[in-house]
């Protein structure tokens, strides 16, 4: 076959398996094993001319090194294109140095991924003042996909309220909410946020009436702390919202933290399966295979 899949082993094993059903290709987990002193060890299954690697990049570290072993391999046994799929990409949001002497993560793996991958496709980078995707992978090919095709399917399959209301927590957010707002027919509110500390901040709705005795489906790309949803909820709650329920591209919060989010009055909260979670209910293997079956000549 001129095209595989592989996938660095975590609990993201399920969502590689769908996306590879869907592709019409065999999934193999990549094995790593671990040295007394922590250093890895990465093998690799066969090596097709065009091979998907899968990967989850929630706690990186480790498995970013995996990757660019397994990318050394899949090199040497013969892959001449090499494409990663990466739902949650890591290490984004330091894209500019805030305070002096502070690394610049993005320079360093952008450039790095871009360096073994020959393509890498991901969803709802948390990108800043880097406006496109392309500019974080110099010379190499990326895909910045949207999850809110995704999320509108799950919404109107739940069958929603049509008088809802699309919220988003911060201005960032002004660019999904409308998207997924116009894809539903539903009306939608930005709040305004000020950050004061890494879970810390303050939320207000301009206009409190648009939202008074609504369903209000929040929607944030990436929850760590579950700080600002707990702040819109407040905020919605005040404004005399009817209900509240969440739903986040990447979820990257502590599982207990959920009933922190509950007590805010969040009634429900689903993300998708970028990145394994207790909340996952919403999988990217369509949006994520309708992006790579060129690569697997379908």
């Amino acid at each position: 076959m001129s095209a595989s899949l592989q996938y660095l082993p975590s609990s993201a094993a399920a969502a590689a398996q769908r996306l590879a059903a869907r592709l019409g290709l065999a999934a193999q987990a990549i094995t790593l094993h671990r040295f007394p002193d922590e250093e890895l060890r990465v093998t690799v299954g066969h090596a097709a001319p065009t091979t998907i690697v899968y990967a989850s990049l929630d706690r990186p570290n480790d498995r970013l090194m995996a990757l660019l072993f397994a990318a050394e391999a899949l090199r040497r046994g013969g892959a001449r294109r090499l494409v990663l799929v990466v739902p949650y990409l890591c290490y984004m949001r330091q894209d500019t140095a805030f305070h002096e002497g502070e690394a610049i993560s993005q320079k360093v793996i952008g450039p790095l991924l871009a360096d073994a991958f020959d393509r890498v496709v991901t969803v709802d980078a948390h990108l800043h003042r880097t406006k496109r995707i392309e500019d974080v992978f110099p010379g190499g090919e990326a895909d910045n996909l949207s999850a809110m095709p995704a999320i509108a399917a799950a919404v109107r399959a739940e069958g929603f309220d049509p008088s809802s209301v699309i919220a988003g927590p911060d201005e960032e957010s002004q660019g999904w909410v409308v998207d997924l707002a116009s894809r539903l027919g539903f009306a939608h509110a930005v709040a305004c946020k000020s950050r004061h500390g890494d879970q810390s901040v303050e939320v207000t709705f301009p206009n409190p009436a648009a939202i008074a005795d609504r369903p209000v489906l929040l929607v944030d790309d990436i929850v760590s702390s579950g700080g600002t949803l707990a702040a819109c909820a407040k905020a919605l709650a005040a404004a005399g919202a009817r209900s509240i329920d969440a739903v986040v591209t990447h979820a990257l919060f502590a599982p207990e933290l959920v009933t922190g989010l509950f007590a805010a009055g969040i009634r429900s909260v689903k993300s998708t399966d970028s990145v394994p979670h207790l909340t996952n209910a919403i999988a990217l293997d369509e949006i994520l295979a309708a992006a790579l079956h060129k690569e697997c000549g379908t």
